[in-house]
């Protein structure tokens, strides 16, 4: 191809997904909670760098993470601290952004829209979490010297020192927002138990017939070899048992239902055709359009709905062209929510390999992760159009096509 032929609609250059890799996503408190997020992201760096030796690290012209938290170890721009932790070069620049939840995949999509503008050649892209490390934080006083006791408070998830300009029925907790999504679309508990039963044995199934081994890079040191939140034993009458966690009574969504708080992280080489030409190597998948939409703080869950159409609509695309589609399992009510808006969606093509509520949701690698399996797994049909979606706190939805 052509450096012309290179070029898609609008003259902007083509984008590819050379590789994806990830971590095996930990359990809050489990095997990867000793390690610190700086390094986790240092890793899948490395690895990147590793599986593509023909590659000059030094040709990398950026390194993009995302990171919803940051208030920590992530050391504010964990993408710096990574190229420096995992030997690249000095010379390489790093930029951390965050969209909370969506933080990976926006990554994703900024250091392809770099590429496709001519900004760079060469990026890596990806997302890191430590749900297990992330500080306690403590505001300053309003005086200096205050005689009474400060509040702590924890950064791992949720509103904290939330403003109190804020109207009330946007701050409530995301899993309340899960339980008004429920009852705003009649998903009883048996449906979300039976969707999370779903996720985990897919999942399960998945790693018994390797479908992950081109992906996951453990971690040195760590004895993880799979993603640990899977229960591939669980039943619907373990499920039902459980308490709901935030109603408790008459409530729907339980510690079984939602996603797990997680450690881990996730990266993407992607180039343009000359960097694709000096990696040596065939690519994945192509970069596709995205779209990012915003929703009533409160029904964050559902933010997905629209910015699917939207890059569907740009893409030239609609729901019946989907070969596969990871859509973040945050909670299964939130889930289903969206795909009683998709009519037209094979839910076959869904999170074939299982999704969040088995494998984990670190925050900012979670996007990442989606985009790198939708890549994945479009490599292995050889042909199709996939696509990466995720709702994102405080009201947003983020999504991404790709091709093949």
């Amino acid at each position: 191809m052509t450096e012309q032929g290179a070029r898609g609609a609008g003259g902007a250059r083509d984008v590819y997904v050379v590789d994806a890799v990830r971590t095996p996503v930990g359990r809050y408190g489990g095997a990867l909670s000793g390690v610190r997020p700086d390094d986790l992201a240092a890793h899948v760096v490395r690895a990147l760098v590793e599986r593509t030796p023909r590659l000059d690290p030094a040709r990398i012209d950026d390194v993009v993470f995302g990171d919803a938290n940051g208030a920590g170890e992530d050391n504010r721009n964990v993408a710096r601290m990574a190229v420096l932790l995992a030997g690249l070069p000095v010379t390489v620049p790093g930029v951390t952004v965050n969209r909370l939840c969506g933080s990976g995949l926006e990554a994703v999509i900024q250091a392809a829209r770099s590429i496709a503008l001519g900004d760079a050649q060469v990026v890596l892209a990806g997302g890191v979490e430590s749900m297990s490390r992330a500080p306690y934080v403590l505001p300053k006083p309003e005086r200096a010297f205050p005689a009474g006791h400060q509040e702590l408070f924890s950064s791992t998830l949720g509103w904290r020192m939330t403003n109190p300009g804020m109207a009330p029925e946007w701050t409530v907790a995301l899993g309340e927002g899960a339980e008004l999504i429920a009852d705003k679309y009649g998903i009883d508990r048996a449906a979300q138990d039976a969707f999370a039963l779903a996720s985990h044995r897919k999942a399960a199934r998945a790693w018994d017939e390797g479908a992950y081994a081109a992906e996951v890079v453990p971690v040195p040191g760590v004895d993880l070899a799979r993603d640990e939140s899977i229960r591939a034993t669980t039943t619907a009458e373990a499920l039902g048992r459980l308490r709901p966690a935030f109603r408790p009574e008459g409530g729907t969504v339980t510690a079984g239902n939602a996603s797990p708080l997680s450690d881990g992280a996730a990266a993407l080489l992607l180039a343009d055709e000359r960097g694709l030409r000096a990696t040596g190597r065939d690519p994945l998948a192509r970069i596709g359009v995205s779209a990012v939409t915003g929703i009533e703080p409160q029904l964050f869950g559902l933010g997905p709905v629209e910015a699917v159409r939207r890059a569907l609509h740009k893409a030239g695309r609609g729901l019946g062209d989907l070969a596969v589609v990871e859509l973040n399992e945050a909670f299964a009510a939130q889930a289903l929510g969206c795909l009683a808006q998709w009519p037209g969606l094979d839910s076959e093509v869904v999170n074939p390999r299982g999704g969040a509520i088995a494998l984990g949701h670190p925050l900012g690698a979670s996007g990442a992760r989606l985009a790198g399996a939708v890549a994945h797994q479009l490599a292995a049909r050889g042909r199709g159009t996939g696509l990466a979606a995720l709702c994102i706190g405080v009201g947003q939805g983020l999504a991404l096509t790709l091709e093949r």
